[in-house]
């Protein structure tokens, strides 16, 4: 049994009432944490205010030796962490080693990037009124950045709003996804470790009520959030006057041309479809494939995904884990039932491996009509829906058909084809030959429309956590 200690402004805290993690694999708990209150929130900041002074006096190149400190500390615990994601999240362990390691890359960018905060000279005698004036820009820290992470990516998409925040010299609370809370309280003991100022961080599990206060508390300067567009939703009509970036998810798309490479597009889609039994944001969830391919690419896709193996996520050879819960496979096989009842034709899969159980299937669909949910809402599920489409024009209305705009495959080796795309999709990313579900940790990351509103990467995620301060000089 894991248990930990909250963390509010680096001391340890812990409280009667608890939150219980949950193996999604077998069901058992695996762990507790300490359940945080509101009062909670206000202790992390008024000692976050502190810990704010402490972290901006340090010198940049201090505080990218800090990050750099802690970079090797998850290195050396790098299995530890593995092991810890393996049994909150359910994802496997060849899929936990590979977060631990993307964390890592995030954690160093981020260091990099504290060296990196600099402004820019401007000329105010370009402007009649200018004469006899120099000027420029720094950027400095904004104060207090909270931060609010879902289930799937605990630890990395930690990393990705916390160690760029303390890059630019902020004090920062996390409230980690209450389903899983352990990585994300270990992150904070390794940066306290590293010699971040303690009273600059906080870790703060809880619920709605603690994430209410987070955002709305008026000493706090930006509100970081990654999870549903329902929450996100909620969160940009409650937090005032602050900076708000938001990453809320998608039902993205690959869409595969009669002249692509059939083997890398199939592959993609496996690799995209089902990692993290399709619990990602930028998971393929649906394919649009050329008319005079369409058969072809639906039967090579039906073969692979049948290879794919489900069970036991610590076991090596495992493919496809759990879903975080049961109740997860039960709203999924409704939304397959749904569009089958609308016309589509269930291909593979569709149904929970056993009863009682958060395992599901992998599964293909076929033929869905944009009105079905299982096309136009999120799945979040290892499925993918592949539908037929007859030219470009088709295909960039069918990827666009969506209130999610995150990153879209395309597979073409057309290079006019492949910017009609680029020119028209409505997406934050487009990838040529490439799934949407590639990603590295220092590009500009984010989507248009419901999925979301700025752009993570550590260098992108700085310019959200520090305000422009303009200086003029008067030389006459």
């Amino acid at each position: 049994m894991l248990e930990k200690s909250m963390i509010v402004g680096g001391e340890k805290v812990d409280r009667k009432e608890k939150i219980e993690v949950v193996y999604p694999y077998t069901g058992e708990v695996i762990g507790r944490v300490p359940l945080g209150k509101e009062e909670d929130v206000e202790r992390a900041v008024e000692r976050a205010k502190e810990g704010f002074k402490e972290i901006s006096s340090l010198t940049p190149y201090e505080r990218y030796k800090i990050l750099m400190r802690a970079s090797e500390i998850l290195e050396r615990k790098a299995e530890e962490f593995a092991r810890t994601l393996v049994l909150e999240v359910g994802k496997t362990i060849r899929e936990a080693r590979t977060e631990v390691q993307r964390a890592i890359q995030t954690l160093v960018f981020s260091a990099e990037e504290a060296k990196r905060v600099h402004g820019e000279t401007f000329l105010p005698d370009a402007h009649p009124n200018g004469k006899g004036k120099v000027g420029f820009y720094i950027r400095v820290p904004v104060g207090i950045v909270s931060a609010i992470t879902p289930f799937n990516f605990p630890l990395n998409l930690s990393m990705h709003k916390v160690a760029p925040a303390l890059a630019a010299g902020n004090a920062v609370i996390l409230k980690p996804s209450e389903r899983t809370p352990l990585t994300p309280l270990m992150l904070g003991e390794v940066l306290i470790e590293a010699g971040v100022p303690e009273k600059a961080i906080s870790v703060i599990p809880g619920y709605g009520d603690v994430g209410k206060a987070m955002t709305t508390h008026p000493d706090v300067r930006v509100v970081s959030f990654t999870g549903s567009r329902k929450v996100g939703e909620i969160i940009s009509r409650q937090v005032g006057i602050k900076k708000l970036i938001l990453e809320l998810g998608s039902n993205s798309a690959i869409v595969v041309h009669r002249d692509a490479d059939m083997d890398r597009a199939v592959e993609k889609a496996v690799l995209g479809g089902y990692a993290i039994a399709g619990q990602v944001c930028i998971s393929v969830q649906r394919v649009f494939v050329h008319e005079e391919v369409f058969e072809e690419f639906l039967e090579r896709l039906k073969e692979r995904v049948k290879t794919l193996r489900v069970g036991d996520p610590m076991d090596e050879g495992t493919d496809v884990g759990p879903m975080i819960t049961e109740k997860e496979t039960v709203r999924i096989r409704e939304w397959i039932e749904e569009a089958v009842g609308m016309g589509a034709k269930l291909e593979v899969g569709g149904v929970a491996c056993a009863e009682k159980t958060a395992l599901f299937e992998p599964t293909v669909v076929s033929l869905v009509p944009p009105d079905a949910k299982l096309f136009k809402e999120e799945a979040f599920a290892p499925v993918v829906v592949v539908d037929p489409y007859s030219d470009v024009d088709e295909a960039v209305d069918l990827v666009n058909r969506s209130e999610y705009g995150l990153q879209v495959g395309v597979f073409t080796k057309d290079i006019k084809v492949a910017w009609e795309f680029i020119r028209r999709v409505e997406a934050g990313g487009v990838l040529i030959n490439e799934g949407p579900t590639f990603r590295v940790d220092h590009q500009p990351y984010g989507g248009f429309k419901s999925s979301g509103v700025g752009r993570e990467g550590p260098r992108f995620a700085v310019e959200d956590y520090t305000e422009i301060k303009t200086v003029i000089f008067d030389l006459t």
